[in-house]
């Protein structure tokens, strides 16, 4: 089984992801975690090499996580990436959508490169939903619940799926 979360940043893939994970007793992988595992902080990768560098060094975690087993966080962008969107079309994916009211305080690390307020998270997030809902099957609201609520709802749903999407 593969199963891939995707979403706008702080949508909660990782901390989400995890109890999928352990719900469906399969491994978990997060391919920012993976990037900084092997190269070091985002922001530092962003700061020292620009985005297109770190948009290549996501392609190889992607391509790395979709090789294996489990449930897979991406980050908010790896999905810009044409071959990752092709890599996909054939999984269950699942978006996590947030509003920007739960967001500012997940914001707060300053972690993430490309967002430096609640309004430029809000115009990133505009510019990436109809990409997100067009590759999502399943759709679910991170806001205000708990994780673990939602993370037995996404279970739910990944294991009521057939083992791949129908091709026509």
């Amino acid at each position: 089984m593969l199963l891939v979360l995707i979403g706008a940043p702080a949508a909660g893939k990782s901390r989400i992801g995890k109890k999928v994970a352990r719900t469906l007793g399969v491994p978990f992988i997060d391919t920012d975690t993976e990037i900084v595992r092997q190269h070091g902080a985002i922001s530092e990768l962003f700061a020292a090499h620009g985005e297109a560098h770190f948009r290549t060094l996501e392609r190889v975690a992607v391509e790395h996580a979709l090789s294996g087993s489990g449930v897979v966080a991406f980050g908010g962008g790896a999905v810009l990436d044409l071959r990752t969107q092709a890599d996909i079309s054939s999984l269950p994916v699942v978006l996590l959508t947030v509003e920007a009211s739960a967001v500012a305080p997940r914001l707060a690390n300053g972690k993430r490169p490309l967002i430096s307020s609640i309004e430029s998270w809000q115009a990133l997030v505009d510019t990436r939903r109809e990409l997100y809902e067009s590759l999502a099957d399943f759709s679910i609201d991170t806001s205000h619940r708990p994780t673990e609520v939602i993370a037995t709802e996404i279970a739910q749903w990944a294991r009521s799926r057939p083992s791949q999407k129908d091709t026509p």
